[in-house]
């Protein structure tokens, strides 16, 4: 990864984005990598939910960050290091 990458870990794999990406973005570059499937949470029976509006209404893409639950993927900037889990992730 060059010195212009900002690197996180989406359900424990590295994923490496552009500085000032969302996370939302970083799920969906891990998904199209086929590291990863472009779901963010799960609905209350088991769906696969994930980003819709990409500016916050919608709630689709909740995710936990660093141990925080519920927060918004699309309106969250990347940090180097941040760990990300979906609703993709095994439990």
């Amino acid at each position: 990864m060059s010195e212009a990458t900002t690197t996180l870990t989406v359900d424990g794999r590295n994923v490496g984005v552009a500085p000032g990406s969302s996370v939302a973005a970083a799920i969906a570059i891990a998904a199209n990598a086929g590291q990863a499937a472009l779901v963010t949470r799960r609905s209350v029976s088991g769906a696969p939910r994930g980003p819709l509006c990409g500016m916050g209404i919608c709630q689709e893409c909740r995710v936990t960050i660093d141990g925080v639950p519920h927060r918004l993927a699309c309106q969250t900037v990347c940090v180097t290091g941040m760990n990300v889990v979906t609703g993709n992730a095994a439990s």
